[in-house]
């Protein structure tokens, strides 16, 4: 058996494709343009390629962005200062820092200085509690990603036993959050778990976010699961240059699996596409309007 391979481009290519659309009647019934300001810190050459990509992304979809660039010298006081002016800019309908910031600045007090109504990375702790409590608020968008591509393949995933490998708060926590709330059967698992393999063998969904390449085995799979692969991990080739693998040992996953994502290709290009849906309901909320539910 072959699995399925779950397209992580044709499935946010769909979703871009309704916020687009989403955005040309909000300008062209409201004249609302949803506006996203991307702080970036410093010079960390994979988060230059982010920002990049994100700024085509909220162009494409008829959004604005703002590029806000400070040194890595910057100092805490320096990028609250932005961080106030963007909350109090009302035409800025979300804020997103780019992670990771220099190691003299505590990611954890800047994302606490974000208005909460523009936190569309979903990570302030008001957010987050919302979201643990079961409440409207931002989802973050890799976990949302991950819940919209394992619904392509089961709509709904309510009574499936799904196993997250990983207890990030960016992935892992809200990613188990989201699945219970689809009303699926949510075992986190990390560095302590006992008989981890065995663990994930009883999954009907099994999510890998644990940032290791290759972890997760073919005799961790249940044969048939669904298996959605978080990582991005770069390993050395033969030839001295690199590679991109995920966090599942893909070939020969392919094999047991019922339907799996590849790397890269499927959850990454899902990540931006849920910032601009959260950016889009942000711009609505924000201007007393129904959000979009898609």
């Amino acid at each position: 058996m072959t699995a399925r391979l779950i397209d992580g481009k044709v499935v946010s290519a769909d979703l871009r494709g309704k916020v687009t659309d989403a955005v040309h009647r909000l300008r062209r019934d409201r004249g609302v343009v949803p506006c996203i300001a991307v702080v970036l810190v410093g010079e960390n050459p994979a988060s230059q390629v982010y920002v990049r990509n994100k700024s085509k992304a909220v162009a494409e979809a008829g959004m604005r962005a703002l590029d806000r660039k400070l040194p890595a010298s910057a100092s805490v006081a320096e990028l609250r200062d932005v961080i106030a002016a963007l909350n109090a800019d009302e035409s800025v309908n979300g804020i997103l820092v780019q992670l990771p910031l220099p190691k003299q600045i505590d990611p954890h007090e800047i994302i606490a200085t974000i208005d909460p109504a523009k936190d569309v990375d979903g990570f302030h702790p008001l957010n987050v509690g919302r979201l643990a409590s079961g409440l409207p608020t931002f989802t973050p968008c890799t976990p949302l990603g991950c819940v919209l591509l394992a619904k392509s393949v089961h709509p709904s995933p309510a009574g499936m036993e799904a196993v997250v490998v990983g207890r990030s708060n960016i992935v892992g926590k809200p990613v188990a959050q989201l699945l219970l709330q689809e009303n699926a059967t949510v075992t986190i698992c990390h560095s302590k778990t006992r008989d981890l393999p065995e663990v994930c063998r009883r999954a009907d969904l099994l999510i890998a976010a644990v940032g290791k390449p290759e972890m997760v085995r073919s005799h961790w799979i249940k044969p048939g699961a669904t298996v959605i692969d978080v990582g991005i991990n770069r390993v050395p080739r033969e030839d001295g240059k690199t590679r991109i693998v995920g966090d599942v040992a893909f070939a020969e996953a392919r094999e047991i699996a019922g339907a799996i994502t590849p790397v890269p290709g499927g959850v990454g290009p899902m990540t931006i596409a849920c910032l601009l849906l959260n950016t889009l309901r942000a711009a609505c909320v924000q201007k007393g309007l129904p959000a979009p539910n898609f």
